[in-house]
């Protein structure tokens, strides 16, 4: 009869353990979880606004569909006039600007090849 106590103090010992261990776990995965998803994505998001913020006449950019062109007026309204051929625009919205294949479109070619 005393053995089985010994036996339930012990297993209850160790579920106590058990649970300190899955919040330590926890802990862990959640800061795993902030330090490769979130915070990557809010600094991308950050360099993203800047980026937009910074557009300016005479800039070559890239929109998200694939349209090259040179921002030929910014307008107040959040819109820039893109000339994508001589003589021909469009208007289009600054959000619609993609800094990555921009930064590739502006690089040079120097660069690429290496």
């Amino acid at each position: 009869m005393q053995l089985h106590g010994i036996f339930l103090n012990m297993g209850q010992g160790a579920q106590g353990g058990s649970s300190s261990f899955s919040l330590i776990f926890m802990g862990a995965m959640i800061l795993v979880f902030w330090l490769f998803m979130i915070r990557p994505q809010a600094k991308k998001a950050k360099q993203q606004k800047t980026f937009i913020s910074d557009l300016k006449k005479g800039d070559k950019v890239v929109t998200i569909a694939g349209i090259h062109g040179t921002i030929n007026k910014v307008n107040e309204d959040g819109t820039l006039s893109l000339e994508v051929s001589p003589g021909s625009y469009l208007k289009i919205e600054k959000s619609t600007v993609s800094m990555e294949m921009s930064a590739s479109l502006n690089k040079p070619v120097a660069e690429i090849k290496a």
